[in-house]
């Protein structure tokens, strides 16, 4: 009814109604008896993964418990001007009620593995005492085409994940037809979980078939049963009851018939033709108990029909996934009746809606054994303080050095590791740490393996040796940045899931983060988890041997699109040290629910201290700051990550050969820049009568002269982010185009962002504003950079 009335009286706002009733036996054995929440003393309870179309379901089951109340049911799909319902599971939208985004079908099952995973490692290194928490995940077979969905069930059964059950409901139907018309779904979803050595439990017939087949002495309605493909069982529940006792009297011998099927009559007939296991609760109670007994990740096939009791227009049809609301009064009437619902009662009420109070106190009941209702999206966390020194150490330093961001990471993230805190720090990456020269931590805190290491690394005694441990701190993921996304939420959100915050530090080619998973990082970012994401390799010039394929210049763009994501491109160790400092006092200290994601460049260059800046360290969060000040600069250059270093070539060329002063500015992070630049348009603009407020950007640039270069190792969309608020003649260099091999100085030639490239674009805005004459640009002829054969 919650779902009908959002579609009725011209609303339109979608949901849907055939899911839930596919699943509803299911979810009900498993909210009655098996789930636990988190209001026992530990305050730990199980992690539910909830199929993201059965939403309405779980509302609807909330409502039972009256946790939900009236108006927010008819509010539902209703977000932006009334305190309505999210449309899927949103912990952002719904921070009190969901735990875990899963709509975007296949992550429910990846992520939820990864989770029983970390859950299993925290005990292992002590840090989790107490009962592991169990993790149930909800899908559906269309949804196991999904390949997040098979990812990581090798991993599962390898770490032998005893705390993990996967539910698929099988109602032999995806959103536009059915999974395998011309197959059987469960027997080959059944092959493929028992090749990945998980434990099988089949919920088929449901007890008027199940008393049949013991009665099918010489297994010819057995066989006849197994030959049917699915499309031929979607037939039998979709079509009335005679259709069933026609299609089973062809099928089987006369003798067959007449001994199984003689007496039936059609309302017989009725019943059989949608008796399946994942409907029969006794069934289903049993295959969860022997689930939960598993010694490893077990899955329960519940065979079920799509949309079971909507209706013979609905039922197990093709459109059942579509339909969102009822046509007539007969339709809603046929629904009632088939739920053992007075219909007179529910016409008295306004929303069709119907709560009996003799179920609501059962569920209530059960959910107190259970300790609480679920979901609840309920923690009580600790803060975590690292204090000044580790932060202090870096930012103190005067000598100039030649390195890379990446190996000063490096440095960092092993001084946390070490500190009062460091057994909270989760370092992850995809089986690169030797690229990024993680390997020294190898040694000293070990790679995580449950079952310990059974061989002798072939470099051991080294200072790298590959050392595993049951208690090591490190995690490998191997060649899945999938699965290390899964980590990384997993530890991101520990602080809401056990209450025990730890920090994850994903590292990982920056090419393939959010390129390659960036459904997940939008995941991680309504599951408000927290940590750090690292883009190593990072820019389109700057890993410059490896071509296409590997070279990034477009990551940052991408992530300006998630709202809690804070992107930041440092130049120098002093920009990453302070904006890792806030971000862990953000996180950590005041509880914000965002995360950060930081380039990190492979490429050596000159690292000035802190000491020879003149800015406030909030400026480099803010995403702007002056490196070098001249009160007689003609023009400005805006230089990020490791172009920096061509922009401030530029700046001495310009200086000692045409006699031109320039302001370098570092942009830390052109997205926050956007996002308050965009906050002040938008306030200026709904309040015409009050004072206009100042942007951060254009309070920096706006009153200065002559033009802007912004220079970036990334596409020139990025830094054209800021472009309409700048009210100054704004020019822009990018790596535009694919990524190609050549020397680092070869291609940013190519690309037309090297100091060359730089000295020559200021020098034309300086021309074209009439601040220099002709002479001097002619002279500066043999720096004029070529236009690309790819451009033209």
């Amino acid at each position: 009814m919650m779902v009908h009335h959002a579609n009725t009286n011209g609303l339109e706002l979608g949901g849907h109604l055939a899911s839930y009733a596919s699943l509803s036996t299911i979810l009900d054995v498993a909210f009655n008896h098996f789930i636990k929440g988190k209001d026992g003393e530990t305050k730990v309870g199980d992690r539910v993964y909830f199929q993201g179309h059965s939403s309405p379901g779980i509302y609807a089951r909330a409502f039972l418990e009256k946790r939900l109340n009236i108006n927010e049911l008819i509010h539902f799909r209703r977000e932006a001007t009334q305190k309505g319902l999210s449309s899927y599971p949103h912990p952002w939208l719904m921070p009190e009620f969901w735990t875990t985004p899963t709509v975007s079908m296949g992550l429910g099952p990846l992520h939820a593995i990864m989770q029983a995973r970390f859950f299993k490692m925290l005990k292992n290194r002590g840090i989790l005492t107490g009962e592991i928490p169990y993790v149930w995940c909800f899908c559906g077979d269309g949804e196991m085409d999904e390949p997040e969905s098979s990812a990581a069930l090798s991993l599962a059964s390898r770490e032998k994940l005893d705390n993990l059950t996967f539910i698929v409901s099988c109602n032999l139907q995806k959103l536009d037809g059915p999974v395998r018309g011309n197959g059987k779904i469960i027997q080959e979803l059944e092959s493929r979980f028992l090749a990945m050595n998980w434990d099988v439990k089949k919920c088929i017939w449901g007890p008027l078939w199940s008393s049949l087949l013991s009665e099918d002495k010489n297994g010819e309605l057995k066989e006849i049963l197994y030959k049917m493909n699915d499309g031929e069982f979607q037939n039998l529940a979709a079509k009335d009851a005679e259709h069933a006792r026609s299609y089973i009297q062809q099928a089987v011998s006369d003798d067959c018939f007449e001994r199984h099927f003689s007496d039936y009559n059609l309302s017989q007939w009725d019943q059989l033709k949608q008796d399946w296991g994942g409907h029969d609760r006794a069934l289903l109670y049993s295959a969860f108990e022997s689930a939960k007994a598993s010694k490893g990740p077990s899955v329960i096939l519940a065979k079920t029909i799509k949309g079971l009791g909507l209706g013979t227009k609905y039922q197990a049809r093709n459109i059942a996934h579509k339909a969102k609301s009822f046509s007539d009064d007969e339709s809603l009437e046929e629904l009632a009746k088939s739920l053992n619902i007075p219909w007179s009662k529910i016409k008295e009420n306004e929303y069709y809606f119907y709560r009996s109070d003799e179920a609501s106190e059962y569920a209530l009941r059960r959910r107190e054994v259970l300790k609480g209702s679920v979901p609840k999206r309920k923690y009580e966390v600790e803060k975590l303080f690292f204090g000044d020194k580790i932060w202090k150490k870096f930012l103190s330093k005067s000598d100039v050095k030649e390195f890379s961001t990446t190996k000063s990471f490096g440095k960092i993230l092993k001084e946390l590791l070490k500190s009062e805190h460091g057994e909270r720090i989760v370092p992850i990456f995809p089986d690169e740490a030797r690229t990024f020269g993680l390997e020294p931590l190898f040694g000293q805190f070990h790679l995580y393996r449950s079952e310990g290491q059974d061989y002798e690394p072939v470099d051991s005694g080294s200072m790298v040796e590959y050392s595993e441990s049951e208690n090591g701190q490190l995690i490998n993921e191997g060649i899945s940045e999938a699965q290390a996304m899964g980590t990384f939420i997993a530890s991101g959100t520990s602080y809401e899931s056990i209450s025990i915050p730890t920090i994850p530090f994903y590292i990982f080619y920056s090419q393939f983060g959010v390129q390659r998973v960036g459904d997940q990082f939008w995941a991680a970012g309504d599951s408000r988890a927290r940590g750090f994401l690292l883009g190593a390799t990072a820019g389109r010039t700057t890993l410059n041997g490896e071509g296409l394929q590997h070279q990034d210049g477009h990551s940052l763009l991408w992530t300006s699109s998630i709202p809690n994501l804070k992107s930041y491109d440092p130049a120098f160790e002093f920009e990453l040290v302070t904006i890792m400092e806030v971000g862990v006092r953000e996180m950590y200290q005041e509880e914000q629910d965002i995360f950060y994601y930081i380039n990190l460049y492979n490429e050596n260059t000159i690292q000035i201290p802190y000491s020879e800046v003149k800015c406030e360290r909030d400026e480099i969060l803010k995403g702007l700051y002056r490196v070098t000040e001249d009160p007689d600069a003609k023009a400005d250059i805006l230089a990020s990550g490791s172009l920096m270093q061509e922009a401030l070539k530029a700046h001495r060329i310009l200086k000692d050969s045409f006699n031109i002063e320039t302001n370098i500015w570092s942009v830390t992070s052109y997205s926050e820049l956007y996002r308050d630049a965009q906050n002040i348009e938008q306030w200026n603009s709904l309040s015409p009568y009050k004072k206009k407020k100042v942007s951060y950007l254009g309070e920096k640039l706006n009153n200065g002269i002559g033009p802007i270069v912004a220079v970036s190792d990334y596409v020139s969309q990025l830094p054209h982010l800021i472009g309409s608020f700048i009210e100054r003649d704004y020019c822009v260099l990018g790596t535009n185009g694919y990524g190609r091999s050549d020397t680092r100085e070869k291609l940013r030639s190519y690309f037309n962002v090297d100091d060359k490239s730089i000295v020559w674009t200021v020098l034309v805005k300086l021309y074209d504003q009439g601040a220099i004459g002709k002479e001097l640009l002619d002279r500066a002829e043999v720096l004029r950079p070529q236009f690309r054969d790819d451009q033209k």
